[in-house]
């Protein structure tokens, strides 16, 4: 194995998605994306530029048609607009003082999101704890990049946790979303170093870094199988 400087060279590792069950049917039908994110949208305009530059569109007959956030002051809904990309926003804080403000939140989110007959849900640092109810509705299309390499660190907090463990090595993971929180089928993983003197923030801008190109890749892989299997 190389060094911890070698690999600062070349952090990535791909893992091909693999596809299986209920999944492989419901991507065969692939049009809409929808994205759904809660600050900056750093992913999202990963996935935007790379749906731009590779032309998704005509390649794979695939178009992200809405950015949805569940808060107002979301920078990424900005850049989205900037990108020419329809925007929306369900506010969860909305739905506080409903029986169970959580399905009313998600029952509002799933009724946005469905406007666009999504094929795929992509979530882009959505910060948001799904009901199973929603889960369910989106079998098999609802994807998450998470800042770790699952299945350690689930949950928050993930690069200080991992610098508090002592770990040597850290990333990110893109995985489908099951009910079990960061739990689901692991399609692609990143790799990076733990520098002696990482804090959480540098160790974030690192993993970030990597989570731009493995998430757009997943996508388009996915992309790739459904045109090819129409073909």
């Amino acid at each position: 194995m190389g060094s911890k400087t070698d690999l600062l060279a070349r952090p990535f590792f791909f893992h091909p998605p693999h596809l299986h069950g209920g999944g492989t049917e419901i991507i065969n039908t692939m049009k809409n994306l929808v994205i759904l994110i809660s600050g900056g949208g750093s992913n999202m305009l990963a996935l935007a530029r790379a749906a731009e530059r590779d032309d998704w569109a005509g390649r794979y007959q695939a178009r992200i048609t809405a950015v949805i956030s569940n808060k107002a002051d979301a920078k990424g809904l900005q850049l989205a607009q900037d990108l020419g990309l329809a925007t929306s926003v369900v506010d969860h804080k909305a739905f506080a003082t409903a029986a169970d403000p959580r399905a009313a939140f998600d029952a509002a989110l799933m009724a946005d999101i469905d406007q666009h007959q999504p094929a795929l849900v992509l979530l882009a640092g959505f910060m948001r704890i799904l009901t199973p109810g929603f889960v369910a509705h989106y079998q098999g299309r609802l994807i998450n990049i998470h800042p770790s390499l699952l299945p350690a660190f689930t949950g928050l907090h993930t690069h200080q946790r991992a610098i508090d463990e002592g770990c040597q090595f850290a990333g990110a993971t893109v995985h489908r979303v099951t009910v079990e929180l960061d739990h689901g089928e692991i399609l692609a993983q990143a790799v990076v170093p733990v520098m002696p003197d990482d804090t959480a923030d540098t160790l974030a801008a690192r993993v970030l870094t990597q989570e731009h190109l493995i998430y757009p890749r997943v996508v388009a892989q996915l992309l790739a199988l459904t045109t090819n299997n129409k073909q």
